[in-house]
């Protein structure tokens, strides 16, 4: 398990990092885009579909470290009002759920992205360099698959966290103090 996590935190690591780099690039791409528009009546004919698809990349990115964080699916109302167990149980099943899910549309994002292969559909070129759509829609199915590794570690978590014995909170060898 330890060796899942420290996966899980180079992951986020990297994640964190191309969000960054990827957010920094889309301003600075949008804003440059609104100068040459307004300014010189051009611009660049990839730079909408490009910023569209950085979106996107940002969009799988930014979840799958929200997973990571258990920030992405919470039963707040329930965690509030319930015992301890109940809490554990129902983090279970909820990350059950979603890595369940998750694995479906990562396969479904992976036929997606077999057919878009298959069509080699371009969705722009700068030059003689051609930019298939496949590159750029190749998160979708490693955005969900990262999504799903992060939800079955975490129902894993929660399933050792269920199985270890309570802990007392006034251990049998301390002695309290009361004051007559």
């Amino acid at each position: 398990m330890k060796l899942v996590k420290a996966i899980s935190r180079i992951l986020s690591k990297l994640e964190g990092s191309l969000v960054v780099l990827l957010l920094g690039f889309m301003i600075v791409l949008a804003f440059l885009q609104v100068i040459l528009r307004n300014l010189f009546s051009t611009g660049f004919l990839w730079g909408d579909p490009f910023l569209r698809h950085l979106v996107l990349w940002i969009g799988f990115l930014g979840a799958s470290l929200a997973t990571q964080q258990e920030k992405h699916i919470n039963l707040d109302l329930i965690t509030r009002f319930a015992s301890p167990k109940f809490v554990n149980i129902a983090r279970i099943l909820t990350n059950l759920f979603a890595c369940t899910v998750t694995t479906f549309l990562a396969h479904a994002g992976w036929v997606f992205l077999q057919s878009e292969i298959e069509t080699g559909e371009l969705l722009f070129a700068i030059g003689q360099i051609n930019f298939p759509a496949w590159w750029f829609q190749l998160i979708i199915p490693v955005g969900f698959g990262l999504m799903a590794f992060r939800f079955l570690i975490r129902t894993i978590e929660h399933m050792i966290e269920a199985l270890r014995p309570p802990q007392d909170t006034n251990p049998p060898n301390s002695v309290s103090s009361t004051s007559a």
